[in-house]
């Protein structure tokens, strides 16, 4: 079956790597690289959609979208950034880690939310916010699998890209602005010019003087008078 928003796997599921990246196995020694001193399996490869592998073996996965994986209180992580290119992590509860934004890979089971907790994670129970509805991706994929059908990893396209085959969604809204800011300033200084111009003796259209930007003129003012001291008062006669 094929999304509106692209390409997807497991009758709408998600993109094909993403249940391959939940179940894989992190923070194992590296079966190639077992005596290196960074042999820990942190990286996944969602082009090859295989097991984990170590910094070691980032050689034979070059033009590839790879992802590192880490840890926080013996859990799976990964940073928003770099998952964000890829499918929508919306519903899904963010954490600042080390000052860098994570989300959960799989379900962190609570059987005993805290008191006064108002809202928990609709797969597994956990306390959230009351913005979110899961904890993880896994339990958010485990929403999907219910059927709720307001619920998709899926990423609006943008120029007929897709994001889970080979195209990450960058943001370039501040290019236009930035060239918008240089138009204006370059209109700025063409009416500097043109009203500099114009007091040489040259005259200028209507349409220039309606682009011109010409400083308002000053009141005349005599320094000769402002620096007279009065003089003495002159009295009328009795």
């Amino acid at each position: 079956m094929v999304s509106p928003y692209g390409k997807m796997g497991n009758h709408e599921m998600g993109p094909p790597w993403l249940i391959p990246m939940l179940s894989a196995s992190y923070f194992i020694p590296c079966a190639v690289h077992g005596e290196s001193n960074k042999s820990e399996c942190n990286m996944f490869c969602l082009d090859c959609m295989g097991s984990a592998f170590c910094s070691s073996c980032l050689i034979y996965h070059r033009d590839h979208r790879v992802v590192q994986i880490r840890r926080s209180s013996y859990h799976n992580v990964v940073r928003v950034n770099e998952m964000q290119k890829y499918i929508d992590i919306s519903c899904v509860q963010t954490y600042i880690i080390n000052s860098a934004k994570i989300v959960f890979l799989n379900e962190r089971p609570q059987p005993r939310p805290g008191k006064g907790v108002t809202n928990t994670c609709e797969i597994c129970c956990r306390s959230l916010l009351d913005s979110f509805r899961f904890c993880s991706l896994g339990c958010k994929l485990g929403g999907m699998k219910r059927g709720d059908p307001d619920l998709t990893f899926a990423l609006k396209l943008k120029q007929n890209r897709d994001p889970f085959f080979g195209g990450s969604e960058s943001d370039d809204s501040s290019t236009p602005k930035k060239i918008r800011r240089t138009y204006a300033f370059n209109r700025l200084m063409d009416g500097l010019s043109i009203y500099s111009s114009n007091n040489d003796g040259a005259e200028s259209s209507g349409d220039d003087a309606a682009t011109n930007i010409s400083p308002a003129t000053l009141p005349n003012f005599n320094h000769r008078n402002a620096r007279r001291r009065k003089g003495i008062p002159h009295r009328a006669p009795f």
